[in-house]
């Protein structure tokens, strides 16, 4: 163990590795459940979705943790699925194999700008500023996510009234009234979560899980109602299992040269996606944490091929999107709440193999794993949330050209839901602030280039 994955080296011991490891699993493992949930309506089976999300999930994670050596943990990225499903099959149209498809081609352009170095530059262009606004921005990101996952924010239509008025909105964000058992089982989640880490105890995070789950059971949140037999799970992966490659797949997709340019665009809306989201959480929890190193990233930056832990990480990440869409998923990507494990203590691969397993032991154990609910696991991503918010304090706040471009970066990673939003506004917002100053020779090239991407993104978006 120690020769392997330098625990000593990493400040860290195979006790803490494995308590991250199942920290990082069980504020992540809603997705066994939610993303069968989400791709099952385009008319994917149940069951084939739940073991492709969970094989992705498992080669992912063990090339993460077995090649790059890092706590990282990768799944079918929540958000990505719903662009596949409601944006992709629903809006425009095409069907499930030829969507897989377009994932399996994302995954594949990812591969080749890991290759070529191309995802590392954007990395290095990125700056300072940004760096840490995105840390800060991910922690208001994942405690949004856990206050959203039970419901602790609603969002009300507006009144008649108002409406009238011409003031009407898709809805009012605002707190929920605590009348549902999933926020009384949340808050105790919360406040045992908070006790656990102030005072330091040991495993804490996951022994609030624990508990939190357990305590759901009388107030009805903790339940096996939606599990499926491993066996029928079986029978349905032939289902999806190398789906791209039948008649449907990518022979279908482009039998029409006429959808050629929306077929692109829908790639490179995939692409986007998961590549920022992917070096917005390295940024965000990596650097603060320690575990890319300044030394590691100046191996990346002037070594080749996989001279640094980064290089490896970035194409385990580049990987497993084609993986999990040979297999039936929307794109597997290094997971946001990988941060509960590194809160927890993880630093090496060893909590990556660790969350590896317990997929793997999730396959025969899925009515009790997805037992627990997210009502026991959004506490954690809160409190996670908060110790990460930290890097905000890093930003000369009182200096306008750092608090315009950080304060969109940041915040809108929460409010649009989306760390890959979040980096495009603070990139533009970013230009605008230098340009108006005269210092838009400052602006490294590749952040010239990706805001026009998004620029081109979003201006897409809008008239598809």
């Amino acid at each position: 163990m120690e020769r392997f994955f330098h625990l000593k080296e990493n400040g860290t011991n195979v006790s803490t590795e494995i308590t991250a490891g199942l920290t990082t699993f069980f504020a992540m493992s809603y997705i066994i459940v939610v993303n069968p949930q989400i791709l099952s309506q385009t008319g994917m089976p149940w069951g084939g979705v739940f073991l492709a999300t969970i094989i992705a999930a498992v080669i992912g994670t063990l090339v993460m943790g077995l090649f790059a050596n890092v706590p990282y943990a990768q799944a079918a990225g929540m958000g990505l699925n719903a662009f596949f499903t409601y944006t992709v099959c629903f809006g425009l149209h095409f069907t499930w194999q030829e969507t897989l498809c377009m994932v399996f081609l994302c995954g594949l352009i990812n591969i080749t700008i890991t290759v070529t170095k191309i995802r590392k530059m954007i990395m290095e262009a990125i700056p300072e500023v940004l760096q840490h606004a995105f840390g800060g921005g991910i922690g208001l990101f994942v405690a949004y996510v856990g206050m959203l996952n039970v419901g602790l924010i609603s969002f009300t239509p507006t009144d008649a009234k108002s409406a009238g008025k011409g003031l009407a909105t898709p809805g009012t964000p605002g707190l929920s009234v605590l009348d549902k058992p999933e926020l009384w089982v949340f808050l105790i989640g919360l406040l045992l979560a908070i006790v656990f880490t102030v005072l330091n105890v040991k495993a804490g995070l996951l022994l609030a899980i624990a508990i939190t789950a357990v305590v759901g059971i009388p107030f009805g949140v903790t339940t096996m109602a939606h599990s499926i037999s491993v066996g029928q799970a079986f029978a349905q992966l032939p289902t999806t299992f190398g789906a791209i490659f039948t008649a449907n797949g990518f022979p279908a997709l482009f039998s029409n040269a006429s959808r050629l340019p929306i077929v692109l665009v829908t790639i490179f809306a995939f692409s986007m996606s998961d590549t920022f989201d992917t070096i917005g959480t390295f940024i965000g929890t990596g650097k603060r944490t320690g575990i890319f190193s300044q030394e590691d990233e100046e191996r990346m930056r002037n070594g080749s091929g996989f001279s640094s832990k980064m290089d490896k990480a970035l194409f385990a990440d580049s990987i497993a999107t084609s993986i999990g869409a040979i297999f039936g998923t929307s794109n597997t990507t290094t997971y946001v709440e990988s941060a509960a494990g590194i809160g927890a203590g993880g630093r090496t691969g060893l909590t990556s193999v660790v969350v590896s397993a317990c997929f793997v032991l999730s396959i025969f154990f899925a009515p009790i794993i997805s037992a627990v609910p997210s009502a026991a696991t959004a506490g954690v991503l809160v409190l996670v949330g908060c110790m990460m918010a930290a890097s905000l304090k890093e930003i000369e706040w009182g200096d306008i050209t750092q608090a315009i471009p950080a304060l969109f970066g940041a915040v809108f990673m929460a409010y649009s839901y989306s760390i890959s939003y979040g980096i495009a506004t603070g990139f533009i917002s970013y230009c605008i602030v230098m340009t108006c100053k005269k210092r838009a020779r400052e602006i490294h090239p590749i952040v010239w280039i990706v805001s026009a991407l998004f620029i081109l993104d979003f201006a897409l978006q809008a008239v598809l």
